[in-house]
């Protein structure tokens, strides 16, 4: 096979990827983009300019426009004015998604239209949940196009009954209404995205935004979805017969012989965590992460240091800085924590999440239950403790507590508070971490779905024949507008 710098830019299938801003989306488009570069494609990666600050930051001399050799194919950066320079409008979330659409419309058909002139056009606009508008660009432009669901085929499956009121879901009338939907175990109320219960401020912008992209869903030829089929085979298999849903995850498992150091965490730390594990007995660490927006309060924060404290456990605990866009108050940890934790804890502002998953010392991983961290423990085989907060969080805790019965779930108070108090968090960590069968049946299923992970990205696994039915599909399409400007 020819080396990329061998073939010329107009020979290579050109695929246009559109992240929305935030790590949870960054992460996902940044695999994806490796994932198809490295099968021969030239990829661009896209989004607001935001991100391409904070990615230039970390990356140094890597993130250029310029097609950049990677595996068989090619990779680019280009990033879009999103009127973030706007202070008024970052504080106003409404008014910023407002302002990303407006300016991103744009720029984006601008930065497209001069991918032709350049002598690369697009084949294919890969695009996310958060910017519906993007495939409305794609069709103006007759440029085909697909959607990367960066969350659950279940959550797919929600969101789609409920966009079009398939199926009766809680109400003014009924709250707490059970939801009953194909080839789903049955959902409580707080086991729905919180988008769909009773929102408001920023939730109801991203819930108006999400369904949205439900409304265009005619338009994307295909949904990819960073998942796979033996782990949610039946919603799935359901799903698959609505709409053109491929599963290609986990994505972030990258073609081994690939190396490369462009990094889509954008929090430029340097941490010695991988050290400190390094120094702890085997499976003796809880490893703590609730993501990259959401951050617990501050009174629930001393809740979480106090129930650690008393509970004599080893942990390794992010505590991320709140990013500019982040709706969220920062918060600190109870005077003289740390001195009283004596050694047996660490806090840390950033981590390497793959690394410290699949580390030895690592036992549990108590986190918030986003996608992307929900599939990096159950490709790291690492059982989880559930502490759901917003979003599609809640229903990710359900399946990894109830179906895939690899964690338990920390449990709120019976007087109605949202605070779960230090004795639940003391209680779960001591069972998470204790010889008990339950536990240990935990650690074998997860384990067992680490195994079934490897196994559908490798060679003949369903998620690699998903990706590379969608490779061959591309190729066809590129061929085909070949022909057509011959």
């Amino acid at each position: 096979m020819s080396s990329p710098s061998q073939n010329t830019k107009s020979s290579l299938v050109h695929v246009f990827l559109v992240s929305f801003h935030g790590q949870g989306n960054v992460n996902p488009f940044l695999r994806l983009a490796k994932r198809l570069a490295s099968k021969g494609m030239l990829v661009t990666f896209c989004a607001p300019e935001l991100v391409g600050k904070e990615m230039r930051a970390v990356n140094m001399n890597l993130i250029i426009d310029q097609p950049t050799p990677y595996g068989d194919g090619m990779i680019r950066f280009e990033f879009f004015e999103d009127g973030s320079s706007d202070q008024s409008i970052i504080e106003d979330f409404d008014l910023r998604m407002q302002m990303l659409e407006q300016t991103g419309r744009r720029n984006l058909t601008k930065i497209l239209k001069k991918q032709d002139d350049e002598g690369r056009p697009v084949s294919c606009i890969v695009h996310n949940p958060f910017f519906p508008w993007v495939c409305e660009i794609s069709e103006s432009l007759g440029i085909p196009n697909a959607l990367l669901w960066i969350q659950s085929c279940a959550c797919f499956s929600i969101y789609y009954h409920y966009n079009f009121n398939l199926v009766p879901f809680p109400s003014e009338l009924e709250p707490e209404k059970d939801v009953i939907l194909p080839s789903m175990p049955v959902l409580k109320h707080d086991d729905l995205p919180t988008f769909l219960l009773k929102s408001s401020g920023f939730e109801l912008v991203l819930k108006r935004i999400m369904l949205n992209q439900f409304n265009n869903l005619s338009k994307p030829f295909c949904v990819l979805v960073d998942s796979f089929q033996e782990l949610e085979h039946e919603v799935v298999r359901h799903m698959s017969k609505i709409c053109p849903i491929r599963t290609i995850g986990p994505l972030l498992f990258n073609d081994p012989e690939i190396v490369s150091h462009i990094r889509g965490d954008c929090t430029n730390i340097e941490e010695d965590c991988i050290e400190w594990l390094d120094s702890r007995p085997t499976s003796s660490v809880v490893y703590i992460s609730f993501g990259s927006v959401a951050v617990p309060d501050q009174e629930q924060t001393d809740e979480i240091a106090f129930g650690l404290l008393n509970s004599g456990i080893s942990f390794l605990w992010v505590m991320k800085p709140t990013p500019g866009y982040s709706v969220f108050q920062p918060v600190v940890l109870p005077d003289g924590f740390l001195s009283k934790v004596d050694g047996r804890g660490k806090i840390v502002k950033w981590c390497p999440q793959e690394q410290v998953l699949s580390h030895p010392s690592t036992a549990f991983f108590l986190t918030h239950c986003g996608w992307n961290s929900s599939m990096e423990a159950i490709s790291s085989g690492v059982p989880i403790i559930a502490y759901p907060q917003w979003g599609d969080q809640a229903t990710n805790a359900k399946y990894l507590v109830d179906v895939f019965k690899m964690g338990i779930r920390l449990s709120k108070d019976e007087n109605g508070s949202k605070i779960i108090r230090r004795e639940e968090i003391e209680k779960c960590l001591r069972e998470a971490t204790s010889d008990d069968s339950k536990v240990a049946e935990m650690i074998e299923n997860a384990r067992k779905w680490k195994k079934q992970a490897e196994e559908a990205v490798a060679e003949r696994g369903s998620s690699a024949i998903n990706i590379q039915a969608f490779v061959d599909e591309l190729k066809n399409i590129h061929a085909k507008k070949q022909q057509e400007n011959a």
